[in-house]
């Protein structure tokens, strides 16, 4: 039984975020804490290691996106690591998302968990692992604790949380939260030393947790509950659980931060001030500010070239871009879209992806490059009857089993060997070789070897969307569009 002294800790990573901010790199099909943003590493790859070395004994908890489940598991799989995914089926906020944790997780009121964003970067782990167990005290005497990060510039962009009177050597009762200031708030903040950033990650007793949600948020609560009851539960081929909460009471649930719903109101919460490196990575200036910069200010993330600039960033993993004589720009390039944007008004990119999504701009949702469970496809050209694909199948991996009623493909291996069954033949592909699909031909692409394989796939018909798929057998438990 857990007590004080041997408290069970568990680490809740809370990752259905969109990041519409990191715009056009972090995308609602790929958002932000997918994306390698930092050492060629994901956000959520960080939080991993950041957590792990904090929770040696037991496995995280994540609560995502249903859609994005193959990603979190791929991203385990590379680390070695295991691991419950709670799929969330819509996208509910935070008090929804930490309420069906806790309960999950929920074992005898006791066990300890932190919830923390997948998309902040700590870089000082050793700070962080300290400051966690300091706050495990508070905690388990039945208060939520909180951490605040010590400002170090007068930011409009972050919450604050006042600070109270002190509980113990380390922690602080919170005197109250406050909502995002306007510039001269925040400056006022910052000069009383008294207020500190929000950040957003949280230490509770799971049954704490619970008790605050019933008092200040009963209905979320409910909502989850009944959901979290009914759930279904399987084990897909990564060994990883995946936990599906009831969809018609989840969704009934009402959308609302954890903050509005429960800490603004709540009577034990206890602060601590965190004084390491901190950044919810929330916008291209917050990214800029994590690259060391030249002595004119600039910055460059990958294939960047500059000539009689100053204070310009640049995004550039895909191909060169070059900017001469600007000032005060961050450029972001990607195959399919590019953002120029002044370090002042990055917090309305959000404003022109809801604009371009409205619009039906295909840009402001995926990738040209899309992540699958079996690998990832690349859509290199379109036309008139016609599109081509470079497509990557991982190791052991296959396409579902499936046929098409209005296009026919053609397939040629550019690296690896192919597995094709093409009706009632199945047969290798290597290397150059390629072969055709009719309309209505049942097939399936398959990588039987330890390498990756990689194939350029023509597609031609009078209808080339993702819906004309008819699956027959799928490894992944999909029944419809994507392949």
């Amino acid at each position: 039984m857990p007590n004080e002294n041997n408290p069970i800790l568990t680490a809740v990573i809370l990752c259905g975020g969109s990041g519409t901010r990191l715009w056009p790199v972090s995308r609602k099909s790929f958002p932000k804490q997918f994306v390698p943003l930092i050492a060629r590493k994901s956000l959520l790859q960080l939080t991993l290691e950041r957590v792990s070395s904090v929770f040696r004994d037991t496995q995280p908890l994540i609560v995502a996106a249903e859609e994005h489940r193959f990603m979190v598991t791929d991203i385990l799989q590379s680390m070695k690591m295991g691991g419950d995914l709670i799929l969330e089926p819509a996208p509910r906020n935070t008090a929804a998302a930490i309420a069906i944790a806790a309960l999950h997780a929920d074992r005898s009121g006791q066990e300890i968990l932190l919830f923390c964003p997948a998309d902040h970067h700590i870089p000082d782990t050793d700070a962080f692992s300290r400051i966690v167990f300091q706050g495990i005290a508070a905690a388990s005497s039945g208060t939520i604790v909180t951490f605040g990060v010590r400002p170090t510039f007068p930011s409009a962009a972050y919450g604050y949380i006042r600070l109270g009177r002190r509980l113990d050597a380390h922690a602080h009762v919170v005197e109250r939260f406050i909502e995002k200031p306007d510039v001269e708030s925040a400056q006022r903040l910052l000069l009383a030393g008294d207020a500190l950033w929000n950040s957003g990650i949280f230490l509770a007793r799971a049954g704490t947790m619970l008790d605050a949600l019933e008092k200040r948020a009963p209905d979320i609560l409910a909502a989850c509950r009944k959901s979290m009851e009914n759930a279904s539960h399987d084990r897909p081929p990564s060994g990883h659980l995946f936990i599906r909460p009831e969809v018609e009471s989840f969704v009934s649930c009402r959308s609302q931060s954890i903050d509005y719903a429960v800490m603004e109101a709540h009577d034990r919460i206890a602060v601590l001030p965190f004084d390491g490196q901190w950044s919810d990575v929330g916008s291209w200036s917050a990214v800029a500010d994590l690259a060391k910069a030249d002595e004119d200010g600039n910055r460059v993330q990958g294939q960047g070239w500059m000539r009689g600039a100053r204070n310009t960033f640049i995004h550039a993993p895909c191909r060169p871009v070059v900017a001469i004589g600007t000032r005060d720009l961050l450029l972001i390039d990607t195959p399919d879209a590019v953002l120029a944007v002044h370090p002042d008004a990055t917090e309305h990119v959000k404003d022109i992806v809801a604009q371009l999504e409205k619009e039906g701009c295909a840009q402001a949702l995926t990738h040209r490059k899309v992540a699958r469970p079996w690998g990832w496809y690349d859509a290199i050209d379109a036309g008139k009857g016609f599109q081509v694909k470079r497509i990557g199948v991982k190791p052991g991996a296959a396409l579902s089993l499936q046929k098409h009623l209005r296009r026919a493909e053609h397939w040629v291996v550019v690296k690896g060997s192919a597995e094709i069954v093409r009706g009632e033949e199945t047969f290798l592909l290597n290397e150059n070789q390629s072969t055709y699909i009719p309309v209505g031909v049942v097939h399936r692409l398959k990588n039987p070897t330890d390498e990756e394989l990689e194939i350029i796939e023509i597609q031609s018909g009078d209808y080339l969307g993702e819906d004309d798929i008819i699956r027959l057998e799928d490894a992944y438990g999909r029944k419809t569009e994507q392949t």
